[in-house]
């Protein structure tokens, strides 16, 4: 019995040659086949060097289980999602890195129906590659169909908004090397096609394996003063920026502002609504004032799921709901397969700004001001446990609620925070937010951070 350290809570991540290697991914390629049971599966990858090879060994392993392989090549993680839909497949998988370091790399699975695995199932793959093994089966054939998927995700992708409405806007998108650029090539043509009076300038669009400007992890402040810089010089309405997979994207205004995450879920909450009154929305939740806020005036259900890309999708599925958003920039959709995708959401914020006729950066100034937030700060080299018990100890008996879905979360009148361990990392993070207080939110930030690092 092997013990595979790449496999996570619930992902497959680790350190290219001790974590992660052909082997490995060879092992976890006959564990997911003999999962799914034969069939066909959905094989795809993103640009890095590591990837090609680790796609090939996950394929081998899928034909020594008596799988089909639809080998999609190069694409993101959402087409992979879309054609395991669209074929009918019982499974998918992404070799991707996404936004992590160049000696890291990944896998993403999926089941049929292009549903998350559940927690059940995920441990089942790890105890079938960790066995090892073959099967007695016929092996099953490999078949590259590339791009052959992408017309019909393409027209659905664009059937989220109403191209009519879209008014001439100047965007800036930031591929940052990774996955995103041919496929969003495909879906600016698919505009134009449609008449849709956009305009794009172009950033760090090839694929590249080397990452020349760096790894796409739009998030980290370090990488967002390029976009900025570069939405100004533009002269554009506002900018979009992509991870690696492109399943997350990331906004900054036409001043160069960079948008959180969280009011980019109350934009699509709203957009949704104002398309389908009364639906649900779910968000995650770290910061969630804001969405409620406008879900509640727009009349709509905001529900609350625990942090995650499979409690979002479980939870969505579970009730139907239109939209579902993370502060971290996942955003899932009903008519999406209930999945994330990176594209989505900047076509309904160019729907919205058109409809609105204001500036992004205008848009959100209101709900800036009425919902100021911390934004997310991480904790490392610190006892968890310890530090989790020591804010417990000092806010919970104050709190006018709690509650414990993720972590710890604490309501008081005119405030409110998250703590919550990392399911992936050897972090605490936290977040506070207020009702149009950012002094009680950088107090309140500053008294919780010396309870944690004393």
């Amino acid at each position: 019995m092997t013990t595979l350290a790449c496999f996570k809570t619930y992902d497959i991540r680790g350190k290219l040659g001790p974590e992660l290697n052909a082997a490995v991914a060879a092992r976890i390629g006959r564990a997911f086949g003999h999962l799914v049971g034969g069939g066909a599966v959905v094989l795809g990858r993103d640009p890095r060097a590591s990837s090609q090879e680790l796609a090939a060994a996950v394929a081998v392993g899928l034909q020594e289980a008596g799988v089909t392989v639809l080998d999609l090549g190069l694409c993101g993680t959402e087409e992979m999602y879309f054609a395991v839909t669209r074929f009918g497949a019982q499974g998918g998988v992404e070799v991707t890195g996404s936004h992590n370091p160049m000696d890291q790399n990944g896998l993403k699975l999926v089941g049929a129906g292009s549903a998350p695995l559940t927690p059940a199932e995920f441990v089942r793959v790890r105890q079938l590659a960790e066995a090892g093994g073959v099967a007695d089966v016929t092996p099953g054939a490999l078949r590259p169909i590339g791009t052959a998927a992408r017309p019909d995700y393409v027209a659905r992708v664009l059937s989220f908004v109403d191209v009519a409405a879209l008014r001439p806007l100047t965007i800036l998108v930031n591929a940052g090397n990774g996955a995103a650029g041919p496929t969003f090539d495909a879906i600016a043509e698919g505009l134009a096609v449609r008449g849709a009076p956009l305009r794009f300038v172009r950033m760090d669009h090839p694929p590249d394996p080397t990452f020349p400007n760096g790894i796409p992890n739009p998030m980290l402040p370090e990488n967002q003063p390029r976009t900025a810089a570069a939405v100004v010089a533009a002269g554009a309405d506002f900018a979009v920026a992509w991870d690696g997979d492109f399943d997350r994207c990331f906004f900054f205004d036409h001043r160069g502002g960079f948008v959180a995450g969280e009011y980019v879920v109350g934009l699509l909450a709203e957009a949704f609504l104002a398309k389908e009154p009364g639906a649900t929305i779910i968000h995650d939740p770290r910061v969630m004032w804001n969405t409620r806020d406008v879900v509640a005036r727009a009349g709509g259900l905001a529900v609350m799921a625990r942090t995650g890309h499979a409690f979002l999708k479980a939870k969505m599925r579970e009730t139907g709901a239109v939209y579902g958003g993370e502060m971290s920039a996942h955003h899932y959709f009903r008519d999406f397969m209930a999945c994330d995708s990176g594209m989505i959401p900047w076509l309904l914020v160019a729907e919205l700004v058109s409809r609105r006729r204001v500036s992004l950066a205008d848009l959100l100034a209101e709900r800036r001001a009425a919902f100021p937030t911390s934004g997310e700060i991480n904790f490392t080299g610190i006892d968890v446990a310890a530090a989790v018990a020591a804010v417990e100890a000092a806010f919970a008996p104050l709190a006018l609620a709690r509650d414990d879905t993720d972590g710890m979360s604490l309501s008081f009148a005119d405030w409110r925070f998250n703590l919550r361990a990392s399911n992936t990392e050897s972090l605490l993070r936290l977040n506070v937010e207020s009702r149009g207080r950012p002094d009680v939110v950088a107090d309140q930030v500053a008294a919780i951070s010396a309870i944690i690092t004393r």
